[in-house]
């Protein structure tokens, strides 16, 4: 699919810069004491009077960095047989020792969520949500598989997807004996409920993967019902936006347009995806004739990638047609965390609250400079 590719572009560009549970919540502290005002109802904010004429960045952030449990508590029942992703045939036989790895941290968000984290031993890089910070990391320079620590903590079954690798490591850890299952790589809003599934089905629990598909289209139902009623109900007036990833000491700089998964991010939050808008698919290094025809109120970025330009002046040194655009002139830009942005999953209604937030209530948002 267009998205898988354009996930396997961001973790090739990843790389390059990184080469330089019990029921409940797993973990309830919030993620910032800069950011207040996370868990209050949109409606109750102070919403600016028009989000395209917003002065100056925000950020996004979570209100917590939990990630919820789900109730059902069903017994799974192993062994299972599965085609995954790739179409190979994969019997999982014990599940005591999980090794979930994608780039998002997606993977082991949902089986967290599932409530097998007391079986997970080890992580990748984007994997930072409360639980699983004394994890041992095992993607060596940031996004790339390895096999030695992979080997050194003897997982029985590791959950991936085709945007970490290489693949000689996988078939490494088949050939070693290890269950190894590939996760289709579709990360948007609404492949949420086949992602759960996969997991849930890889991992002998299918009961608990419906309780979780049930619970997480309530809450995106609930955080969409809720972002609905800020969002101006005139199409002119709604904030045309633009995502853009950059890492700046590796010189990458590419825009995210339809099918990237961004795209739907933007939708969920009644914003205007201009790079869907001028024809741009999937994930595509930044012209600077397609950022002036886009015309974006808003450049929605990852906060490392802004910083790893300086900032907003740093950002408009580096690609002056930037000052050519409305969010240029405005200095608007909403950053959020790497590791969240474009994570979806269990997750996904605290992710697009958080950014309708920065974007329709920037006065109630902390700002970059504030939460670096």
């Amino acid at each position: 699919m267009r998205s898988a590719r354009a996930l396997a572009l961001l973790a090739t560009a990843a790389l390059v810069l990184t080469g330089c549970a019990a029921a409940g919540a797993v973990g309830t502290a919030p993620v910032d004491a800069d950011c207040p005002s996370a868990s209050v109802a949109l409606a109750e904010l102070d919403l600016a009077p028009d989000p395209r004429a917003v002065e100056g960045p925000s950020t996004a952030c979570l209100p917590t960095r939990a990630v919820d449990v789900v109730a059902d508590t069903s017994t799974p029942v192993l062994p299972v047989t599965l085609t995954d992703a790739e179409g190979r045939t994969v019997e999982v036989a014990d599940t005591s020792r999980i090794l979930p790895v994608d780039i998002s941290g997606t993977i082991a968000a949902t089986v967290f969520a599932l409530g097998f984290g007391d079986q997970v031993v080890g992580r990748d890089s984007s994997t930072d949500f409360a639980g699983t910070d004394d994890l041992p990391v095992v993607t060596k320079t940031g996004h790339t598989l390895n096999a030695e620590a992979i080997l050194e903590i003897a997982p029985t079954i590791m959950l991936t997807d085709t945007t970490i690798g290489p693949k000689e490591v996988r078939q490494q850890l088949r050939d070693a004996g290890v269950a190894v299952v590939v996760i289709s790589s579709d990360r948007r809003l609404d492949t949420t409920d086949e992602l759960v599934t996969e997991i849930a089905t890889a991992l002998g629990a299918p009961a608990r993967g419906e309780a979780l598909i049930a619970q997480l289209d309530a809450d995106i139902d609930a955080a969409t019902a809720e972002i609905a009623e800020v969002i101006p109900d005139a199409a002119a007036d709604r904030p045309r936006m633009l995502f853009l990833y950059v890492r700046g000491s590796a010189n990458v700089y590419y825009i995210f347009g339809r099918d990237s998964g961004a795209d739907s991010l933007i939708e969920a939050v009644g914003g205007v995806d201009v790079a869907s808008e001028i024809g741009w698919e999937g994930m595509k290094p930044l012209t600077a004739e397609a950022l002036v025809a886009a015309r974006p109120d808003v450049l929605v970025m990852m906060t490392d990638g802004l910083a790893s330009v300086g900032g907003i002046d740093g950002l408009i040194e580096t690609i002056p047609a930037i000052a050519q655009t409305p969010a240029g002139i405005h200095r608007r830009v909403v950053d959020m965390a790497d590791t969240a942005i474009l994570s979806f999953g269990p997750r996904s209604a605290d992710i697009i609250r958080a950014l309708a937030r920065a974007v329709y209530a920037p006065a109630d948002s902390p700002t970059a400079s504030a939460t670096s």
